[in-house]
């Protein structure tokens, strides 16, 4: 995502510095030189890097971060004197562009002309803001990303356990089916420790996962113990908490599918 975002500000017309593991360039000589310093690394590390390098940050400075949860990394940003955003991009940086790319924004001590200013970079690229606090984003994390990498992962899973590979169900795919496993190949082949971190360390996700256990269970019960009323009832119940998104769920995956069966 560091890669990712280094090129939007190039192409906003910025000169950008970047530093890693392996390049000359250290986070130091960043914080020393750099308007805007952006921290781009595992959840896990974000903190001891934000402490390392904000006792070198001033007033006119704006310090932010692309980590997946925000009230940590903004604790942590806010112990430095520089002027702190706290910024999620909603996608992976295999993506071509911003456009009509989500990019979420938990401003904690920042002037509105500064944030307006790196916010129109993004705008300008065509991505999608949302503001919101640091508490508010990492309460939504707990289900956009929490409960259903969860859930995708249980099904993973589960088909290990009762012995049955993707490649043995292909002949007999739906193409909703095949969304389903294209969503559990794509989040297995990528890096653990990100999924792991974004479980563990968000600190709303064990009420939304005891949640879902609870679902599960009483899901299961109906179908397996259970009368056809009281499955039909639990379904009912959740088509209406669902209301008109179900029209616009069933528009959006109509072209999905088609876009699938015709690729």
């Amino acid at each position: 995502m560091g890669t990712f975002f280094s090129k939007v500000f190039s192409d906003a017309g910025h000169s950008v510095l970047s530093a890693g593991r392996n390049t000359r360039v250290t986070a130091e000589d960043i914080a020393r030189q750099c308007e805007l310093v952006i921290v781009s690394v595992p959840i896990s590390e974000t903190v001891p890097v934000i402490d390392s390098i904000a006792p070198l940050l001033t007033e006119e400075q704006v310090l932010a971060d692309l980590t997946s949860l925000k009230v940590m990394p903004v604790g942590a940003m806010l112990r430095s004197r520089a002027k702190v955003v706290g910024m999620h991009p909603m996608f992976g940086p295999s993506a071509a562009s911003l456009l009509r790319q989500t990019v979420v924004v938990t401003p904690a001590r920042c002037d509105a002309p500064t944030l307006e200013r790196i916010l129109d970079i993004f705008r300008d690229q065509g991505a999608r803001i949302t503001i919101t606090t640091p508490d508010e984003h990492d309460r939504m994390m707990a289900v956009v990303q929490g409960l259903t990498h969860f859930v995708t992962l249980v099904m993973a899973d589960t088909m290990r356990r009762v012995k049955t590979t993707p490649e043995e169900t292909l002949p007999f795919m739906s193409p909703v089916y095949r969304m389903e496993m294209n969503l559990a190949g794509r989040l297995l082949s990528q890096d653990p420790g990100l999924y792991g971190d974004l479980l563990r360390l968000n600190p709303h996700v064990p009420p939304v996962l005891a949640a879902c256990l609870e679902s599960q269970s009483e899901i299961a019960d109906s179908v397996t113990g259970g009368s056809e009323t009281e499955f039909e009832g639990i379904f009912r119940m959740n088509s209406e908490y669902f209301g008109e998104y179900r029209d616009c769920a069933l528009e959006e995956t109509d072209y999905l599918i088609e876009s699938l069966v015709k690729r």
